[in-house]
């Protein structure tokens, strides 16, 4: 047992720790699996996996192995050489997403910026974007981030307000609108910045139709489609990507989160070589990215998914967590969205608000997070099983009935 108590150790962070979080006062110890365990020993089943960045659970066997594995013989060089990583792992990202190129980084944040610069790149030497006019469309309810210039363009006021003034060249459009997307885009779009599905939003999910109307849209229009896949991808939604639900191939996927297996930060863009390939020596960089340890852990994630095991268990347990949701419609639950292993639950409010909801599981052993107002989201690890899947739900039905 830890020698300081839950208590004492919240106390300490609330002292000597920025308050950019409100987290739930659960102060983990040890992990595997889907469980998790506080320093006084209670136990608590995850149903957040770390804002799906634990797809594979905590400690995975074969994710563990490949991390000593690599910590025994080479942990960084930095892009200044090269490692005998990297392009086992490239080779396993061109693969796993039917693109060829991948630009190698740590963090989400960092691959939606680097896409960013990209974009703009190929928009001045490939499109022919006149000088510094380039601009990228994104969705209303997005959520792609916390630097400076990615919460410019968000439309929530908690994310934007107090960090100003804002990068210039975004424009937004209401999110699973195609109309709007449509006049919005014109010869200066670089690209379009879209989640197919919006985590932060709710568990937000387009009408069928609109990921291939986006990917035609831009098409016509000589954009990219950029795909922020980082909390939908990696078998997530019971496919490989979420764009996979509608056969979309877009210009660039943007990978984070589980691709570092719940171990190190690993991010990536995957994309065509023609839009990867207007980077040169000096433009981009990063000193971790792409490093030996994130990139033999990486290329563990990509064969655990390699053999689709993975992203049928996602869409077999997700009809069992639909079916859950939908018993609870109208018995303390007022709507819900799934696809997959992923949901977003609104809570009737006069129960409580998301935060309630969240701390009266807590105190059941079962661990969400919530989101705007009554809204909390369901994220398991994929290896959950049916019988802890359903006593998660049943928790939630005692909590919000």
């Amino acid at each position: 047992m830890n020698a300081r108590t839950s208590e004492e150790l919240i106390r300490a962070e609330e002292s000597l720790l920025a308050h950019n979080y409100h987290p739930l006062p659960v102060v983990v110890a040890r992990a595997e699996g889907v469980w998790l365990e506080d320093v006084e020993g209670r136990r608590y089943l995850d149903m957040l996996a770390g804002y799906s960045a634990l797809n594979f659970g905590h400690r995975h066997p074969a994710l563990v192995e490949a991390a000593h594995r690599q910590l025994d013989r080479l942990t960084l060089t930095s892009r200044a050489f090269r490692n005998d990583q990297l392009a086992g792992f490239a080779e396993g990202l061109a693969a796993l997403t039917g693109l060829e190129m991948t630009l190698p980084m740590n963090t989400g944040a960092e691959a939606v910026e680097s896409a960013i610069k990209v974009a703009r790149k190929w928009a001045y030497e490939v499109k022919g974007v006149a000088p510094d006019r380039a601009t990228i469309v994104a969705a209303a309810g997005n959520f792609h981030g916390r630097t400076t210039t990615i919460v410019g363009f968000s439309s929530d006021p908690v994310a934007r307000e107090g960090f100003g003034p804002f990068t210039p060249g975004f424009r937004l459009v209401p999110y699973n609108d195609l109309a709007a997307l449509e006049a919005a885009v014109d010869e200066t779009t670089a690209a379009v910045l879209i989640e197919p599905i919006q985590g932060e939003a709710g568990v937000v999910i387009p009408d069928d139709g609109y990921l291939a109307g986006v990917r035609e849209l831009t098409r016509r229009a000589g954009a990219l489609f950029i795909a922020d896949e980082i909390q939908s991808g990696l078998g997530r939604t019971g496919t490989t990507l979420a764009c996979d639900h509608e056969a979309v191939r877009p210009d660039a996927v943007l990978l984070g989160k589980a691709l570092g297996g719940g171990i190190v930060p690993v991010s990536a863009v995957v994309a065509r070589r023609e839009v990867l390939g207007v980077l040169r020596p000096g433009e981009h960089g990063s000193t971790f990215g792409g490093n030996p340890l994130g990139a033999a852990i990486g290329s563990a994630v990509v064969e655990l998914l390699s053999t689709g095991a993975y992203q049928r268990r996602a869409a077999e347990l997700g009809e069992v967590l639909h079916d859950g949701l939908a018993a609870l419609l109208d018995k303390g639950v007022t709507g819900y969205r799934c696809r997959g292993l992923w949901a977003g639950v609104d809570v009737d409010p006069a129960i409580g608000t998301g935060r309630e909801i969240s701390e009266r599981l807590m105190q059941e052993g079962v661990l969400v997070k919530d989101t705007h107002g009554s809204t909390i989201r369901l994220a398991p690890p994929l290896t959950i099983t049916r019988e802890e899947l359903e006593s998660a739900l049943a928790t939630l039905a005692t909590v919000v009935t």
